[in-house]
């Protein structure tokens, strides 16, 4: 693509001449893009998106084109059908000779991120005839600086006293940002309930 010049000269049969020069312009060749389609995500407090399934239409022969897979979501936050604005590029050897239109309505939707608790463990406990359990443990997986609390519960599966009692976990996530989040239950807790001290 780009302007040209080109000189002209032509003469008649008695000699007499003249010269022209012409300008052309040849121009980009527009490629279009079929197939797109924006991937969904987990949560990862960006607007990335990536663009999967796009075949470039238009190039000519061998020409070497290729097309980039990126594009940007309208929100950073956990939602369905957001849309996607595609941000893709060309490149390869040929690419100058071309333009791109870009596809659109293009949407994917961002899930939740899952976060654990690490180092969980029940506690122990005298007996005070009910399931409350204490646990302990870190919450994992937050994004800084996203503000997400950990409120660790349980409860145990008897009241009695015992060695070994199943706790089941009951935490809950809060926070501005809790709503990307979910929380995975930890699992195989245990603890014992002793004889309360008189």
């Amino acid at each position: 693509p780009g302007a040209y010049s080109v000189l002209i000269s032509a003469s008649n049969g008695a000699g007499a001449g003249d010269s022209q020069t012409l300008i052309y312009t040849i121009t980009a060749k527009e490629l279009t893009i079929s197939g797109a389609i924006a991937d969904n995500k987990i949560y990862d407090r960006t607007n990335t998106a990536t663009i999967s399934g796009s075949t470039l239409v238009g190039v000519f022969g061998t020409d070497d084109v290729s097309v980039s897979n990126s594009g940007t979501f309208a929100t950073i936050n956990v939602s369905n059908g957001v849309s996607v604005t595609s941000t893709q590029t060309l490149s390869g050897l040929d690419a100058g000779k071309y333009s791109l239109t870009l596809p659109t309505g293009l949407t994917a939707d961002i899930t939740v991120k899952e976060l654990t608790i690490s180092a969980a463990a029940a506690q122990n406990k005298s007996f005070d005839g009910n399931t409350t359990a204490t646990i302990t443990g870190t919450l994992n997986g937050v994004i800084a600086p996203d503000a997400v609390t950990l409120t660790l519960s349980g409860t145990f599966a008897s009241s009695a006293i015992g060695t070994g009692i199943a706790v089941t976990s009951t935490s809950s996530i809060g926070g501005a940002n809790a709503g990307n989040y979910s929380l995975t239950q930890p699992i195989g807790l245990t603890a014992n309930i002793t004889q309360a001290t008189v």
